[in-house]
């Protein structure tokens, strides 16, 4: 999950996904991530970078909700995302919340160990459901253990998993994924790159498609049909984060 040149990635299309858990225009992007993992013969190879891990996790506090909530309101208008009142009037008022990607990046890892190729954006798409939608803590591990049971994971296994990958593991992931995010030229989360199995990578400019799955899902298919015909090097890497606004911590 670490490289755009590992074996697996090689021999099969890929979409790259850069991302973050506490990344609300990653949960914008959601519905688009959803529909590429339904085109045939391309797979969806994630990277979590820590937007809010190590020094930069934090608590909650007024400042931060008076930031983010007029984020988070157009993130819902233009695509539709469901943020709940427990969000807004619940985790965003909850001065003792902690905001920690490295927990939830952990809980991917594990989910991901469980179920290769499905797992980690099994769990991705629950915690961005609990945390934007419920209002749940996703950095607490009660809450991560909650996930998996609700997903019908053996909670034990998940635990085992948890444990196998947290700390080191986890910090290795997130360091290969900010590496990632800077060999492609990247500027934040979310970033996407498409790579044919030749090897050619092309980035992908998400403005036009938020809100959009299903033409996006469209320009995917029409993407791996013309990718019998293309050859050559690797072509220069774009990125987006969100239309307009550059990128920031939500």
């Amino acid at each position: 999950m670490a490289t755009m040149n590992d074996n697996h990635a090689a021999q099969r299309a890929t979409l790259h996904y850069i991302h973050d858990p506490l990344c609300g225009w990653c949960y914008a992007a959601a519905p688009l991530v959803e529909a590429a993992r339904q085109v045939p013969g391309l797979a969806v190879q994630w990277h979590a970078g820590g937007m809010m891990a190590g020094a930069a996790r934090r608590t909650i506090t007024p400042q931060w909700r008076d930031y983010v909530m007029p984020h988070d309101q157009r993130i819902a208008a233009l695509t539709g995302q469901p943020i709940g009142a427990a969000y807004f009037d619940g985790l965003l008022r909850d001065l003792t919340a902690v905001m920690d990607s490295e927990p939830p990046i952990t809980a991917m890892l594990a989910a991901e160990a469980l179920h290769p190729g499905s797992g980690g954006l099994d769990m991705l798409h629950r915690l961005q459901t609990a945390h934007y939608a419920q209002g749940r803590r996703i950095a607490d591990l009660d809450v991560l253990r909650a996930l998996a049971t609700e997903a019908g994971w053996d909670t034990a296994a998940f635990d085992g998993a948890y444990a196998q990958v947290q700390g080191a593991a986890t910090q290795q992931h997130i360091e290969r994924s900010r590496q990632l995010l800077r060999t492609v030229g990247g500027q934040g989360f979310p970033t996407l790159v498409l790579q044919a199995a030749d090897g050619t990578q092309q980035g992908q400019d998400l403005s036009p498609w938020l809100g959009r799955p299903g033409p996006w899902q469209e320009h995917l298919k029409q993407w791996m049909a013309a990718q019998p015909t293309q050859s050559g090097q690797a072509d220069g890497l774009a990125m987006v984060c969100m239309p307009g606004e550059g990128c920031g911590p939500l």
